[in-house]
Parts: structure tokens; sequence; C-alpha cells
């Protein structure tokens, strides 16, 4: 028996070993071919900072990230104000969860139906595309994540707490705003956190709804690609990587402390 559980430990463990080499292994490659002085995908030479350099100087290249931090934080700032508000609507009695399920159709639904939807019905109220509606496109989609999220985090909530305060006399909105949204602090900053970097990332909706005046940081790593394999690219990623892992840190080890006064 000591045999076995012997033999089956060392073989899950290199199951998760292989795993592990298998996801993030071409991830190192990249990472360390972005110092490579020579072109992608020729063998090393010698280490080099060339493509960061060239990176950093790239006009069209920044802009493009800024549009995409624009667009990131934005639909962010109003899918979780959104939730807010409808949180503070069902804690007034409204019937929130038998509508709960909507929400979760830009979740359950391809993302690409979701961004062709969505570019049907801006051509149907005749919205030019842009910045504005790539910000529309993410807030539905971030909505999605953010009011399940947050509306099963209310839900587990003592209601002996928000009962307590309104006999002491608070009304309705100084209890959602003095004890109940203090107690979703932290998961609305996770959630926050999370559809941030989604909207970052994300490439369908930027593609179907972005239009030809507004590129984000997707949109132009498919361009640069399209044009052949640019070093550049290396290094750009490396760089999103540094700034997801950042923001990937902060979402698993956020520990918010909840303070009610």
């Amino acid at each position: 028996m000591k045999n076995q559980a012997k033999t089956a430990k060392i073989a899950s463990g290199t199951l998760l070993l292989f795993t592990y080499l298998f996801l993030y292994v071409p991830i190192i490659v990249l990472l360390v071919f972005s110092f490579n002085s020579e072109s992608f995908p020729a063998p090393w030479k010698e280490f080099s900072f060339k493509w960061y350099i060239e990176l950093f100087h790239s006009i069209y290249l920044w802009e493009a990230f800024l549009n995409s931090l624009i667009v990131a934080a934005s639909s962010t700032f109003i899918s979780v104000v959104m939730g807010i508000f409808l949180i503070f609507y069902a804690v007034q009695g409204g019937r929130l969860g038998n509508f709960l399920s909507l929400f979760y159709g830009n979740v359950v639904i391809p993302e690409t139906v979701l961004a062709v939807s969505l570019l049907g019905f801006f051509a149907l109220m005749s919205i030019p595309l842009g910045l504005t509606t790539l910000v529309l496109a993410h807030t539905v989609l971030g909505l999605g994540f953010v009011i399940p999220i947050v509306y099963a985090k209310f839900l587990e909530l003592d209601p002996k707490l928000t009962e307590a305060s309104l006999v002491l006399g608070a009304s309705p909105l100084q209890t959602f705003f003095k004890v109940t949204l203090p107690l979703l602090r932290p998961s609305l900053i996770s959630t926050g956190l999370l559809v941030f970097i989604i909207s970052f990332d994300d490439f369908i909706l930027a593609y179907f709804c972005a239009g030809s005046s507004s590129q984000t940081i997707s949109l132009y790593i498919m361009s640069m690609l399209r044009s052949g394999v640019s070093p550049i690219v290396n290094a750009l990623s490396a760089v999103l990587l540094a700034l997801s892992t950042l923001f990937a840190v902060l979402f698993f080890s956020l520990k918010t402390k909840v303070r009610i006064v």
C-alpha cells in the first residue's frame, strides 16, 4: 500500500510538473528572446535592450495603449457603479434575484456573438464606432461579472447588521452607504480588478466595436503580426505580461479591511 501511495504521489507530481512546463515554458521563451539582439525567431546572439528601446519610442503603440487604458478604466468604473446601484435597488426590496440570470448572458454567450449583436445595435441606433462604443461594449461584458459576484456576496451578508442600523435610526440610504457598501468593498475592488484585466486584454469586442478611428493595444498587436513577426511584439508582450501579473497578484492577494462607521 505504501509503495502504491508513493507511486501515485510521484505520478501526480510528474503530471503537475509537465502541466506547469507546458503553460510557462512558452512564456519564458518569449521573455528571454525579447532581450535577443536578433530578430525573432533567429537563434540567440547576444543580450540587448534594442527592442525595448524601439518599443518605448513607438508613438502609435503608446496611443493604442492609452486607448486600452481609457476603455478599461471607464468600463470598469461604469460596471462597478451600476452594480452598486442595482444592489441598492435589491436592498430596498427590488426583485433583482428574479432577473439575475439576464446578467449571465454576456458570459455564457460566445463573445463573438455578443460583439456582432452589439455592432448591429450600434448600427441600428446610428452610433458611430469609436472609443464610446468600445466602452459601452466592455461595460456590458463587465456587468456579467460584477452583478453576479457582488450580488452573491450581498446574499452572504448578515441581515442583522442592516436591521440594527435601521432600528438605531439610520435611514435606508445611510444604512446602505455606512453598513452594506463597506461590507461589499472587498468584492467590489477584486471584481473591478478582474473586469479591468478582461477589458484591457480583450480583442474580439475591440475588433468589432472600435471602428477605424480607434485602435486598442490588442488591435495594434494584430496589425503588427499581419506584417510579420516583429521583435517589438516580444518586448511589448513582456511589458503587458508584467502589468497583467501585477493586477493578478493584486486580485488574489488584496485584503481590504472593512470598517463600519
